[in-house]
């Protein structure tokens, strides 16, 4: 029987073959919650009557949605958390450490072929790795704290082959988004999106979790793209995995193949994901904002894309340029190879890593009518703290080239002046 990713994982961790539609309950590999979250699970489990989780090495707590506190009622969770963590011994990591699903990948929480189940919407992002990571609520949660299984529809799949090179300016963001648009925010709703081809073969472990997380914009379960081509984390060498490659001849709900060579820079315009027009068709709006960070957007290749458009040159009168980092450690990354330095000294105020502005709890609430321009997933209205404000979405490159000139821009130009020379 030829299987999808998602049918081949979950069979093995059933232990019997299993198709789309059918229920299973396995054990999970990994397990995360965070500040938004984990204090909810804590308060469940106990409920549940759990005295100790299922497997202290296999939970990690995150303290990243809210960090630092902004105020004592944080601060109270933020020490549940630190006390709970002590008291179990599990993983927990501080204050600008880093973002919940970078540091589950960089450290080594989950690898391909396993089962991972995080208390966020965008665990998806795992799948980088060829996981099945999927979000949970603060309940399923606790009830995996306390017993180290989850039950599951098994979901139909999407296959998504990717073809083609990137033109100048064009990133694995713009894939995406165009992808959201083209299916629509309930377009994969409760089911797997497989990414493949020769364009994915070609990406880096970065540029694979951009497209990995935005299937959550889909209303996707989880998200497995094709890990051939892949260098894992220096965390999981060593390691073994299963196969979790889909078979040739596994059936899909949808195909889609998409050349890349043919696509540009993309924006989600207000107030939807999947809202998404070409850049250059809302050219010229003016921006008083501009954020690089979250999970999807904020690792070091990102930051470098940006500083090729920024470095010798100065933010625009009117605007701040806001960067956080997806952990510390891609902050010193950017530190060593002189990427922070171009930033900085551009105009850009760097943040705790963390998710504030993306979810809209501080260090980056807009003001009152001012238009966004945003690295994050999201942009419905008030998502980033102010339902008066506009944002868009794009990747870090269109986020630079709008800091620049004060205005929605295409950052094909820079890119190409930049290959041009190369080959001088």
């Amino acid at each position: 029987m030829a299987q999808t990713a998602a049918e081949k994982i979950l069979s093995r961790k059933a232990g019997e073959a299993v198709r789309a539609g059918d229920i299973v309950v396995v054990d999970v590999d990994g397990a995360m919650g965070t500040d938004a979250t984990a204090p909810f699970a804590i308060k469940a489990f106990e409920g549940m009557g759990g005295k100790s989780v299922w497997d202290p090495a296999r939970l990690a707590l995150v303290l990243d949605h809210a960090a630092p506190a902004p105020n004592e009622r944080i601060s109270g969770l933020h020490s549940l958390m630190r006390e709970f963590a002590a008291a179990q011994g599990v993983k927990l990591y501080e204050v600008g450490e880093g973002i919940c699903h970078q540091l589950m990948v960089e450290n080594g929480h989950a690898g391909p072929g396993e089962v991972f189940v995080g208390a966020d919407s965008h665990t998806p992002t795992i799948g980088a790795l060829g996981a099945f990571a999927v979000g949970v609520g603060s309940t399923d949660l606790a009830a995996v704290m306390h017993t180290g299984k989850i039950w599951f529809k098994v979901p139909r799949s999407v296959r998504v082959e990717l073809m083609g090179s990137f033109r100048p300016g064009t990133f694995p963001k713009d894939v995406i988004l165009h992808l959201v648009g083209k299916l629509g925010i309930a377009g994969a709703t409760y089911e797997a999106v497989e990414f493949g081809g020769p364009a994915v073969q070609d990406l880096s472990l970065a540029g694979r979790m951009v497209l990995a997380n935005m299937v959550a914009e889909m209303g996707a379960k989880t998200a497995l793209v094709d890990t051939r081509g892949l260098t894992l984390p220096e965390a999981l060498s060593g390691r073994e995995f299963h196969d979790h490659l889909p078979d040739a001849g596994a059936t899909y709900r949808a195909r889609v193949d998409l050349d890349i060579s043919d696509l540009g820079a993309q924006v989600a315009v207000p107030d939807s994901p999947d809202a998404v027009k070409d850049v250059r068709e809302v050219a010229g709006v003016p921006v008083q904002m501009a954020f690089i960070g979250s999970c999807t957007n904020s690792r070091l290749e990102d930051l470098q894309a940006a500083a090729r458009v920024l470095r010798g040159k100065r933010v625009a009168p009117g605007v701040r340029l806001i960067v956080t980092t997806a952990s510390k450690r891609i902050f010193n990354e950017g530190l060593a190879d002189g990427t922070i330095q171009a930033l900085s000294e551009a105009g850009a105020s760097f943040i705790t890593s963390g998710c504030g502005p993306c979810v809209g709890t501080h260090q980056g609430v807009p003001g009152d009518g001012e238009n966004v321009i945003s690295t994050t997933n999201r942009n419905f209205r008030g998502r980033m703290g102010n339902a008066k404000s506009n944002v868009y979405l794009g990747s870090p490159a269109v986020v630079a080239a709008a800091a620049l000139t004060g205005a929605l821009t295409d950052p094909a130009p820079f890119f190409e002046a930049a290959v041009e020379g190369a080959g001088a």
